[in-house]
């Protein structure tokens, strides 16, 4: 596989912090140095789409504010590396709901994706105030006549080939279900402001390792190498 999709769930900068006796801020803005690795990384480990997971539906019910310094953060992000974006060939898209987002923020966001859109060495999609239920609920609402499982699949969004989750932690938090469906997992104890280049590349070389089937019968040959 030349070009794969790879999300990831960006976990574990309040503790990050908290561990240094830093305020949780200060975890979401070291968070925010990693994105900036991975995502200078990842072209040149073969990925074509990378998903991160920056902010879910249920993380507005995070202290105030400790939201506002993360919304401001975005804003910083966006300001601060659409251009990089640009000059590296990085498409820039947000997926999730948008009208409880800060309208000044919604408008950063619309203007990257514009001055991004043509952009085509990566597809780094954001997902903010974001829910997979959700997703999967208002993709059904709007398919109309006869729907397959292709054309479900193709509204709702790529399917996830090396799904990652830093911190430790080993669940899906509602993120990407239905495109997570035969994803490869791999979850580190790495907390996210703490993971680097390196850390991808291993990720993708244990994704290259594995055998997948999707439900077929492995080949005798690798039955007796994976025996």
């Amino acid at each position: 596989m030349d070009r794969f999709h790879v999300a990831i769930i960006m976990d574990g900068n309040g503790r990050w912090a908290l561990h240094r006796g830093l305020p949780r801020v200060a975890g979401h803005r070291a968070g925010a140095a990693a994105v900036r690795r991975v995502v200078e990384a990842a072209p040149d480990l073969g990925i074509k789409t990378l998903t991160l997971y920056a902010f879910s539906e249920d993380n507005w019910t995070r202290p105030t504010r400790e939201v506002s310094a993360l919304m401001k953060l975005l804003g910083r992000y966006l300001m601060d590396e659409t251009d990089r974006c640009l000059k590296n060939g990085v498409r820039l898209e947000a997926i999730g709901r948008r009208d409880r987002l800060p309208a000044p923020l919604v408008a950063m966001l619309e203007e990257s994706e514009r001055k991004t859109a043509r952009c085509r060495r990566l597809h780094l999609r954001l997902a903010l105030d974001y829910s997979s239920r959700t997703a999967i609920l208002e993709t059904a609402r709007r398919m109309r006549g006869v729907v397959t499982e292709e054309s479900f699949s193709e509204a709702l969004g790529p399917d996830v080939d090396l799904l990652i989750r830093t911190s430790g932690e080993q669940r899906l938090s509602d993120f990407l279900l239905w495109e997570c469906a035969y994803a490869e997992m791999v979850f580190t104890p790495r907390m996210w402001p703490a993971f680097t280049g390196e850390d991808l590349a291993q990720a993708v070389d244990e994704f290259h390792r594995r055998d997948r089937r999707f439900g077929r019968v492995a080949a005798p040959t690798d039955a007796r190498r994976t025996a």
